[in-house]
This record gives C-alpha cells, structure tokens and sequence, in this order.
C-alpha cells in the first residue's frame, strides 16, 4: 500500500489557573500539532506556557486556538461580532500566543479558531477572511487549520495563506460537509472503532458518510482528535496502532 501521512492536531491548554497533569501531557506524546487555548474560551497566561513549553519538549507543532470572549459558554455559542471585532479578536489572541511561544524559544505554527467562532466562519466569508487576515498580519508563515471545503480554507488561499484543511475524527458529518451541531443527538460518534473506520475513509477515499448515508467529498490533511472527552487517551491510542497498520504516518502539516 502507498505511504501516506496524516497530522493529528488536539485542541489543548483549555483549564485555568494552574497545570493540569493527566490527559494533556498524555495525549501530547500521541499528537503532532497542539492548538492552545488563548484566554477566552479557556486558558489563562500560566496554562498558554505550560502548554505550550510542554509542546516544545514533545517536538509537537504550536497553534493558537482563538474563540469568541465567551467563558462561560466555552467559546460553543454564538456571538453576533462584526468582522473588524472578530479580526481585533484574533490579533489579540494569536498575538498573545505568538509571544508566548517566542518567549520560549519557539515559533508558532499555525492558526486554528474554536467553537462557535470556528463554524460561524465555516459558513460566512467575512467572518472567515477576518480571521485569515488576523492570521496573515501576526505572521504571514503561519497555517491556517479550517474545516475542509468550508470559507476557512478559500479565504484564506485568496490572500495567500497556506491552509490545512481539517476533519474531525468524532463528529458525524452533514450533507454539505459540515459538521452535524452539537445540540443534536447524533453530532458525536461514541464508539471508538466507528471514529477510526471514518478516520481512514477520510485519508484513504478522501470522503465521509453523512448522517443521511450521502458519501461527500473532502481534502483531509489533519485530523482533529477530542482531548476532553473521558476516554480521549485510548481512543488516541487505538487511532495510532490503526493508521500505523494503514501505513499512515503521523506527521505535522
């Protein structure tokens, strides 16, 4: 079989005032990209560092994951913004992380926005090209992560930011290729053997099943695995040994 290769990207850093030891560090030994929350979702300035050095240690590519000023929601509701708010936003957290990372030695790598702020600019241009253009403005080398075939990637392509479109290994997929809202029952793959067959459907067919039995066409280059579910270690762990099985190697974008 033909050698192909996939990066595995975990939304990370997303506790508050002190280390948390335990699934973070673990899963960073199976990951070769880490988003880490910038302060407004979650995370905190001590989190960012501590993450982001651990990161560092791990040799695991550094990506600021900005979202919506929404605590208490954790970035998933939806806020009205104009794009000149989202962008002012963005520049601030991806700022923050970029200097976090540069204060330690290191160089950020890429953009990925979380939640509500993620799918809202999925689906409108404006929100998507506010971001890529906050994105282009820290840096014009950083990558920016976004759902594939969704405004993300084409806005970002237009002012010549390089993009890594992205999958996700345990959400169920609508007909148009976005992703099925968490506030319906079956956004969420439970079973871990059911995520991984969508997982090499995805790299290998470059495809997925929706919700409603539709194969739809995507580009999968990195692969988006859950932290903050309880079980996150083993499904990661399981998701190795079958793209290792696949002859898929793990490698950043």
């Amino acid at each position: 079989m033909k050698n192909k290769q996939i990066d595995l990207n975990c939304d990370m850093g997303e506790s508050f005032g002190a280390w948390t030891i335990g699934s973070d560090e673990a899963l960073m030994d199976m990951i070769s990209s880490a988003n880490i929350a910038c302060g407004f979702h979650a995370g905190d300035a001590s989190i960012m560092r501590q993450t982001a050095s651990l990161a560092l240690q791990k040799n695991v590519a550094i990506g600021a994951h900005p979202a919506f000023p929404d605590l208490q929601g954790f970035g998933r509701r939806n806020m009205q913004l104009s794009s000149q708010e989202v962008y002012d936003i963005c520049v601030y957290q991806i700022g923050a992380m970029f200097g976090t990372v540069r204060a330690l030695g290191g160089k950020l790598h890429h953009v990925k926005p979380h939640g509500a702020l993620y799918n809202m600019a999925a689906k409108d241009p404006n929100l998507a090209k506010a971001i890529a253009e906050a994105t282009k403005a820290i840096h014009p080398d950083l990558i920016l992560y976004g759902l594939s075939g969704s405004h993300l990637i084409s806005e970002a392509e237009k002012i010549g930011l390089k993009t890594a479109s992205e999958v996700f290994a345990d959400r169920t997929y609508q007909n148009d290729g976005s992703l099925t809202p968490r506030t319906q029952a079956n956004a969420m793959i439970e079973h871990t053997q059911d995520a991984i067959n969508q997982v090499i459907m995805m790299i290998e067919k470059q495809c997925v099943i929706s919700t409603d039995g539709r194969e739809v066409p995507l580009k999968a280059e990195t692969i988006c695995i859950h932290g903050d579910g309880v079980h996150a270690v083993e499904f990661a762990t399981e998701l190795r040994k079958a793209l290792f099985l696949r002859n898929i190697q793990i490698s950043t974008v």
